[in-house]
Parts: structure tokens; sequence; C-alpha cells
């Protein structure tokens, strides 16, 4: 996957009227402005509350929702905690998106593992050169910190440099209140 993959999903997303981000690696790699590493899929991420719409956009796709680990059909309920992940693809266009859904309450991004920990919304996303809406690298790592695999240290690694004092300084607090003995609190 190139940045041409993020350009397709912006494409398929113009028409969707609610706000959206890419997620995960992809959005390290935006905020960078290069590809870091290889990336074997592509996330984005949506408010909880924009769910039925974003299934409606996509009216043709065929979803499915994760619970506990296991994949199954997601028919037309609304999806609450501890459901967070949602697989989508359409076959005919050769396409499929992991959808993560985030809480998003009075104009504040809330950390779904730990509620106390929030950002103003708009401090949640940015655009790409190419126009492409992301998740704040902060925010992307942050979800890292509970289960940091290689890729994620990567990603931290290759993007640490780029952060700025008061994205450092929230993902330093928001890491020692949520997980005090990781890693990465040596970097920051």
């Amino acid at each position: 996957m190139t940045f041409e993959q993020c350009m397709k999903v912006n494409e398929l997303m113009t028409g969707f009227n609610k706000q959206w981000f890419i997620a995960g690696g992809w959005a390290i790699d935006l905020f960078i402005g290069s590809q870091s590493r290889q990336h074997k899929d592509i996330e984005i991420a949506i408010a909880r509350k924009d769910q039925i719409d974003l299934k409606n956009y996509l009216i043709d796709w065929e979803f499915n929702k994760v619970t506990k680990g296991v994949v199954s059909l997601w028919e037309d309920e609304y999806l609450e905690l501890p459901i967070h992940e949602i697989h989508g693809s359409n076959i005919a266009l050769n396409v499929s998106l992991e959808v993560l859904l985030n809480e998003i309450e009075d104009n504040k991004w809330k950390f779904r593992r730990d509620k106390s920990i929030f950002c103003e919304l708009e401090s949640l996303w940015s655009y790409s050169k190419q126009g492409i809406p992301f998740l704040n690298p902060e925010i992307v790592l942050l979800y890292k910190v509970s289960n940091t695999r290689d890729k994620d240290h990567q990603d931290f690694m290759n993007v640490r440099k780029y952060l700025d004092d008061s994205k450092k300084l929230w993902l330093r607090e928001a890491i020692s209140h949520h997980q005090p003995k990781h890693l990465w609190l040596q970097y920051l």
C-alpha cells in the first residue's frame, strides 16, 4: 500500500457527510508526510454515533463486527462498547476497511479505555498535504500503548521527532495515567 490507498479511501469517503479520519500506522505516515513502513491494511476512525450513517453510506458493503476477538456479521443493531471495531468490504470494488468507533461527546474525544483521558475535538485530527483527514499521532500512539507490538514501537520511534511540545506533553500525561511504566515515557 502507498499513499495512493489513502487517497482512494479519501475519494471513497468524499460524500460521507460525517467526520472521518485515517487511523493507525497510515495516520502516522500522513503526519510525517512519507511512508515509513509497510502496512497490511487501512483503518478509518469515526464517531460511534455515526456508525449507522456509515453503513447507510456504504450500502453495497458487507460489514462484520468484532466482539471479544470474534468476527460476526453486523446486522442493523447499534454497536455499543466494548465493540469498537468493524470490518467492511466491497468485493466488486476490491476494497476493504477496518472502521474504529470513537467516543466523541460534547465536542470532546474520550479514550474508550479510560474516559478521564480526552482532548478537545479540534485537537483530534489534521489534514495531510493531499487533503486527507487523519487522527493526530498522539491519539494513534495512545491506542498503541496497551499492547505495543514491534510495528507500534517503530511508529513511535519514526514520529517522535516530529511531535511538537504540546503533542509530547499530552501524550506523556495520557500514557503516565494509562500505562505509567510504559517504555515510551523515557523518550517523551
